[in-house]
């Protein structure tokens, strides 16, 4: 322990917080992205309309197939040419993390609208509600109160894998830790903080995810 310097940890934060502010920054923007496009998806299968549900069926075990990294470098290189102009890595690795995102948000979301009874939908076309007015006052709500557990989790799996993005030149946490590693020549010490942060945070989401389900059972 005599030749490590963990001073390395302190006097690297500043450039380490950044880091990890944009790792935050895009696990929070893809879980919102990733959760409407999800519930959006999640309806078209279950919306009886089977061209749509065919669509979205496509989408979902299309992109699931596929590994993320995959699909974070097929956005970087395909929307500049769709669109015709650099977009940058942040918004081409957002748009990926949204689209991959989504498909497993949409199996989710479609337990959860499953897991509502029958009769809650019965009540409301007894009340004149059409389709999309029933799944949006009567059904979505109470499948996200039941999901949300799962929801958190697969924010936690997300916030994990944003470490990809430094394939696209970003500087997440894990790559900021990694420069400072490399440029200072203390792996040891960086490695060890960036695993403890990561601890922390995925293992507080866990504990949320916890008190969550203790909530909903009683």
């Amino acid at each position: 322990m005599a030749d490590f310097d963990f001073g390395i940890i302190w006097t690297s934060l500043p450039f380490l917080w950044q880091g990890l502010q944009l790792s935050l920054w895009l696990t929070f923007l893809s879980i919102i992205g990733g959760i409407f496009l999800g519930t959006l998806l999640a309806l078209a299968r279950l919306s009886g309309i089977k061209p749509l549900a065919i669509v979205a069926a496509t989408y979902v075990n299309l992109i699931r197939s596929v590994p993320l990294i995959l699909v974070i470098f097929w956005f970087f290189f395909l929307v500049p040419l769709a669109i015709g102009r650099p977009i940058g890595s942040f918004y081409s690795a957002l748009i990926a993390f949204v689209l991959f995102e989504a498909a497993y948000y949409s199996e989710i979301m479609r337990a959860g609208i499953q897991s509502v009874k029958r009769g809650q939908v019965h009540a409301g076309q007894s009340t004149g509600l059409n389709y999309w007015q029933i799944q949006r006052y009567v059904v979505l709500p109470q499948a996200f109160r039941n999901m949300i557990p799962i929801l958190v989790t697969q924010g936690i799996i997300l916030f994990q894998d944003t470490s990809l993005v430094f394939v696209v030149s970003l500087r997440d946490f894990m790559t900021a830790s990694s420069i400072v590693a490399r440029t200072e020549g203390r792996l040891v010490e960086m490695y060890l903080f960036a695993a403890v942060v990561y601890f922390i945070i995925c293992f507080s989401g866990s504990m949320l995810v916890r008190s969550l389900k203790s909530r909903m059972a009683t």
